[in-house]
């Protein structure tokens, strides 16, 4: 079966899925949403890095609904409940990595999702690296246990060259280290990890009592130049948050993200980059996830490596296409679908060159 799908958006991983849904023999490019009036016309290869597409990007919403895709592949950097319900009812289906996990944190937003695939017989599924991918790696940890006393998952980064304040400053980088809405601003800006203590939380079949976030903060000693922005001296550079499902006063998932900018921070924490996951019970099993680019890999610069990431972001989504094509109307995530499995990405050995 061959899956119709609509981009919507080309930015750093949209461009990511561009290229795996071009390349797919099961998938076919046949609409594109700008985000930008500028990016309106222009062919999707050409906003992608790649050879002609043969697809133009639109920001003509009801012409993109009216190819009736089976799929939108959502990549916006932040999600609008309106553009989703609005999909949702045209009866396309959605795959995201738009921070959605199961909605919740969305607060009523959720009920207008859940109504809008009711009424468009439709199916919404979220993921990207964490949360996402990190906590299905969890998950299938914890399947190798009879006894699962506590789930940890952690993210460690140096964040220095990752220049978005549009992402970084709703989180609390660059206040004041005195700040008192600091952790309410993390809260807000990280809610999406409620989602994916809920997710976790179903996988081991509990209900919490409740779910809180916790956060410290570290402050640069001098001023730190980002490239669009700056973090002044005195100011939040380090941010370490924990998303805690709690039974009876007890932490079952905590779910961890400790990020960092610059080298002057205080206190100075110590960063062992990348992904940490614990399954704490019988037996532990403990598991740490790395991006490495790979042997045949080109690039020099931090923005070149940067782009694993990105593509690490976007294929848990556009693997799941047929399988959130085919589950039934609602938000769907790990819990309800079968594993998704990257069918067809294996690249064909080169044809030996004949002599003679």
């Amino acid at each position: 079966m061959t899956y119709r799908v609509v981009q919507w958006t080309t930015g750093n991983v949209g461009r990511q899925s561009v290229e795996a849904i071009l390349a797919h023999p099961d998938l076919e490019l046949v609409g594109c949403y700008a985000w930008s009036p500028d990016k309106a016309g222009k062919d999707v290869g050409e906003l992608c890095g790649t050879s002609p597409a043969g697809v133009a990007a639109t920001n003509d919403v009801d012409a993109l609904l009216a190819l009736k895709p089976d799929c939108v592949v959502y990549n916006p950097m932040w999600l609008d409940v309106a553009e989703m319900v609005r999909i949702l009812e045209s009866g396309a289906n959605i795959v995201s990595t738009a921070g959605f996990i199961t909605g919740h944190s969305l607060g009523d937003g959720r009920d207008r999702i859940l109504e809008a695939c009711a009424r468009g017989q439709s199916s919404v599924f979220g993921s990207g690296i964490n949360p996402g991918l990190a906590n299905l790696i969890a998950m299938v940890s914890a399947a190798g246990c009879d006894r699962v006393d506590k789930i940890v998952v952690s993210e460690t980064a140096d964040a220095t060259g990752y220049d978005s304040p549009a992402t970084e400053l709703p989180v609390g980088f660059a206040r004041p280290i005195d700040d008192p809405d600091l952790l309410a601003m993390t809260t807000k800006g990280t809610s999406v990890f409620e989602d994916a203590v809920r997710l976790l939380g179903s996988a081991l079949g509990v209900e919490f009592d409740e779910i809180v976030c916790e956060a410290e903060y570290a402050k640069t000693t001098e001023d730190l130049d980002l490239g669009s922005w700056k973090i002044a001296a005195g100011c939040v550079a380090g941010i370490a948050g924990s998303w805690q499902g709690r039974i009876a006063g007890r932490t079952v998932v905590d779910l961890r993200f400790r990020w960092r900018k610059g080298q002057s921070l205080e206190p100075d924490w110590k960063m062992d980059t990348g992904y940490f996951i614990e399954v704490q019970g019988r037996p532990t099993i403990r598991t740490k996830v790395e991006i490495l680019p790979p042997a045949d890999f080109q690039g020099s610069t931090l923005s070149d490596f940067m782009v694993l990431g990105m593509v690490m972001t976007a294929m848990p989504a556009v693997h799941a296409i047929p399988a959130v094509v085919a589950a039934p109307p609602g938000i769907v995530t790990y819990t309800d679908l079968p594993l998704p499995l990257p069918r067809k990405v294996v690249p064909r050995p080169a044809e030996p060159e004949l002599v003679g």
